[in-house]
């Protein structure tokens, strides 16, 4: 059994708690907020959970990996702290903010003899396995991947606050929050994209509402669909010289269909997990009690090249954080 430390209260929290404890692998023993009352309220609903304040009390106490999901600007930092104490690191998406800041966690916890993950759950989902080894013997064309859902957030942006997903400080936005899981999938699937594009809605402090990006590979293109002030009810489809895979969402997929050019259609034996962090919170406990170092090598690659993408994709944009800004004005 994993013991299992917090940072963050927000829903994400609770939800990645239920799936790790429903794993069967973790026990949460510890939560942190930068107001103990807020860490109190948070870890009410469990038994026996160590409360802290202070960063560095919480990862001097006894716990095997923290799973973060403070803001996005604020991982790395917290990442690295707790990965220099000797903690193993579970990072909700974004991970990061910038290619480099997952190079440096990769060597912290190298250095430490420590695992860091990247919590994107579809990525670990047992589905796309399936899906790619049904696409082995096929001619990619291209697909269309999209995760577009109306924030609920929006009611406050619209009443002139800036919640933190739609802060440059806090490095929100679109493609950082959901738009990262079409590109995991066709990471997953295809490998990493040549180069890529991005084109936005965009408030004015840059952060995007909706955009639309291009994924160029060398045979074939992906087109990256994201939103939080629009809902997308559209599937995802992956074409090829035989037919069309069409697949009902881009994560917690349950339904993958195969149609070919003639009309005749396959269904891909898809098992839904109950509960849509469970697999990635397995993958992580399974890793972690045993040690696959050329399948974390894996992992960590195809992460690296999904924040190659989501930078480049938030250059073309224009998409600047206050962190980049800081840096830019000091330079």
């Amino acid at each position: 059994m994993l013991k299992l430390g917090v940072i963050g209260t927000g829903a994400i929290s609770h939800h990645f708690i239920e799936a790790a404890h429903t794993s069967g692998e973790y026990q949460l023993v510890a939560v942190y907020s930068r107001k103990l009352e807020t860490a109190a309220t948070f870890a009410s609903r469990y038994q026996d959970i160590q409360l802290f304040d202070q960063l560095e009390d919480l990862v001097k106490s006894s716990f095997d990996v923290v799973y973060i999901a403070s803001p996005n600007s604020l991982h790395f930092a917290q990442a690295k702290t707790a990965l220099s104490a000797g903690k193993h690191v579970i990072l909700e998406k974004p991970a990061v903010t910038q290619p480099q800041e997952w190079l440096d966690l990769i060597q912290t916890a190298k250095k430490n003899h420590r695992f860091i993950f990247e919590a994107a759950r579809n990525y670990h989902e047992k589905t796309f396995t399936t899906i790619k080894n049904f696409l082995a013997d096929k001619q990619i064309l291209g697909a269309d991947f999209n995760y577009a859902k109306y924030s609920s957030k929006m009611p406050d942006l619209l009443a002139g606050h800036t919640p933190n997903v739609f802060s440059e400080r806090f490095a929100g936005g679109a493609l950082m929050d959901l738009g990262i899981y079409p590109l995991y999938a066709a990471v997953r699937l295809f490998g990493k994209a040549e180069n890529a594009t991005y084109q936005a809605q965009q408030l004015d402090n840059s952060i995007d509402l909706n955009g639309d990006g291009i994924l160029f590979y060398p045979d074939f293109q992906v087109h990256i669909k994201a939103g939080k002030n629009i809902t997308s009810n559209l599937p995802c489809e992956i074409y090829t010289t035989d037919g069309t895979l069409i697949l009902n969402t881009i994560e917690h997929v349950h339904s993958a269909i195969f149609t070919d050019h003639q009309g005749n259609q396959v269904q891909l034996p898809i098992q839904q997990a109950p509960h849509t962090m469970t697999e990635e919170a397995a993958a992580f406990a399974h890793m972690l009690h045993q040690p696959d170092l050329n399948l974390y090598q894996t992992w960590m690659d195809d992460a690296s090249s999904v924040h190659e993408l989501l930078y480049t994709m938030r250059q073309t944009a224009g998409i600047r954080f206050e962190a980049e800004n800081e840096n830019q004005t000091t330079d």
